[in-house]
């Protein structure tokens, strides 16, 4: 269904693309980003990214494994070697016509399998606003736990968004049925 690559400046364009408005881009990829997406943020994101055995970032675009179109982008940051620990974010589906049908629930699959098989990870982690339902059922498809919940954690316009951080531990998704 789809495949990981990992994101480079040839990839720009299409993220700015999808970026979408201020308070889509603070959806999706959270405070890193400003709007409007920028080249010159995306080179600073990408920054010391994608050295699987150094980086604290790893950057990617996923592609439909059947037409070779990219379709969305995901991002295993804060890579903690020593702790053994990472953060799964700036999940978007970019390609609208593959929203609502699966393809977020196999991202973050690729995400957990990147990180417990191939980064030897004990914990990850995510952020999501609250009101963002379809993505809370799909963490927790994937077997992910509300851990916790910052409220007014960010401001759009004239309202307070609050965000649920969500985690999995490595025996919670060796334990489940892949």
């Amino acid at each position: 269904m789809i495949r990981f690559a990992y994101f480079g400046e040839e990839d720009f364009d299409q993220l700015i693309e999808w970026s979408g408005d201020e308070a889509f881009l603070l959806q999706w990829a959270g405070p890193q980003f400003k709007y409007p997406l920028t080249s010159s943020q995306l080179e600073a994101y990408m920054e010391g990214a994608n050295d699987p055995e150094q980086s604290g970032r790893l950057v990617y675009k996923v592609i439909d494994s059947e037409t070779d179109l990219t379709i969305g982008h995901l991002s295993i940051e804060n890579i903690d070697r020593h702790n053994r620990s990472a953060r799964i974010g700036k999940v978007l589906v970019g390609h609208t016509a593959r929203r609502g049908r699966g393809t977020g629930q196999a991202m973050i699959r690729e995400a957990l399998r990147i990180g417990f098989e191939e980064l030897r990870l004990h914990k990850m982690t995510l952020g999501v606003f609250d009101f963002n339902e379809a993505a809370i059922r799909c963490y927790e498809k994937e077997g992910f736990v509300r851990e916790g919940l910052i409220r007014d954690s960010k401001r759009m316009g004239d309202t307070y968004w609050n965000l649920i951080e969500m985690g999995i531990l490595e025996s919670e998704w060796h334990g489940s049925s892949r």
